[in-house]
């Protein structure tokens, strides 16, 4: 699956992922309004709404990127028909040939760990069949408990030819509070960095590997750090846009050849209509608005990489 999401990257000439990461209260109310008189004001309808908001989204981007990065924790909080929404939004996503990243970050004790492996990106046994069920291409995963937590993902990689992105230097304010915490004179992330280098060298595509890092926007020193101890390892980059990352701070995180890393931005895309700059679209054209923020993010990170070459 690294070769693909390497393929649709050099299509799009877009190294980036939208989060499709949906609160109701990024909804244009026509949409919410439509669900409920069909839904009324439930846990249904509520995930009508933002699998309706999912699907304009896509519509209006996919042929703009190469990749999608769902966050479950936004479906779930809406119990089972929220979870219902993120399938639909992966298999339709899927439907468009998009990459679709479940961010999920799993990671649990070895069997505990093996089952979710085999929920997000295996196959399951059942009698004498085998389902898909949620069908990721890659999983975000939490390496917090150790190579048994993590080795499982990597056999169902090896088996499905999916991939995995591990957290490394998280964009949120706080990650220092463990991730820089220094062990041997140097802070926890490097130590992690190097073990998912060392994972990677057991599957390995043609020039990277299926395993990947998680490594924040905001954080673009670390990230210089961390590509030069993880050569061989894509890196997702959360943080840009809503979070202050620019693509003027993310050009370190990419390799001579402008791949090695593909940038998220989540409500600054889903949720573009609400912004000043994109504000003349109005809700009723909140998709237009993602794809215009769209075209600004390519324009921003593109322009950032040839001027560092």
């Amino acid at each position: 699956m690294i070769e693909k999401l390497i393929r649709k990257i050099r299509e799009t000439k877009a190294p980036i992922v939208v989060g499709l990461d949906p609160m109701l209260s990024y909804v244009p109310e026509y949409i919410t309004k439509a669900a409920y008189e069909q839904y009324g004001e439930t846990l249904e309808g509520a995930a009508e709404a933002i699998w309706q908001f999912n699907k304009a989204i896509v519509d209006a981007t996919y042929d703009l990127i190469p990749a999608v990065k769902p966050q479950i924790a936004m479906y779930e909080q809406f119990g089972v028909e929220g979870v219902r929404a993120y399938q639909k939004t992966v298999e339709y996503c899927h439907e468009k040939d998009l990459v679709v990243i479940g961010d999920v970050k799993r990671g649990d004790i070895g069997s505990t760990s093996a089952a979710y492996a085999t929920g997000h990106l295996g196959k399951v046994q059942v009698g004498s069949k085998c389902y898909s069920c949620f069908d990721e291409d890659f999983a975000t995963v939490n390496p917090y408990l150790g190579s048994d937590g993590v080795q499982p993902f990597i056999d169902v990689c090896k088996e499905e030819k999916k991939g995995i992105f591990v957290l490394v230097k998280t964009s949120n304010p706080s990650s220092g509070e463990f991730q820089d915490r220094l062990i041997d004179g140097r802070p926890l992330y490097e130590h992690v960095g190097e073990k998912v280098a060392q994972w990677g060298e057991q599957l390995m595509g043609e020039n990277y590997s299926y395993i990947g890092a998680v490594v924040g926007a905001t954080y673009p020193e670390e990230g210089k750090v961390l590509r030069r101890l993880m050569p061989k390892s894509f890196i997702l980059v959360p943080g840009y846009g809503a979070q202050g990352g620019k693509g003027a701070d993310l050009v370190h995180y990419f390799d001579e050849d402008g791949l090695g890393a593909i940038v998220n931005s989540s409500r600054g895309i889903i949720a573009a209509y609400r912004q000043e700059a994109y504000a003349k679209y109005g809700e009723e054209h909140f998709a237009e608005a993602s794809r215009a923020a769209v075209e600004a993010m390519i324009a921003d990170i593109d322009g950032a990489l040839q001027a560092a070459n």
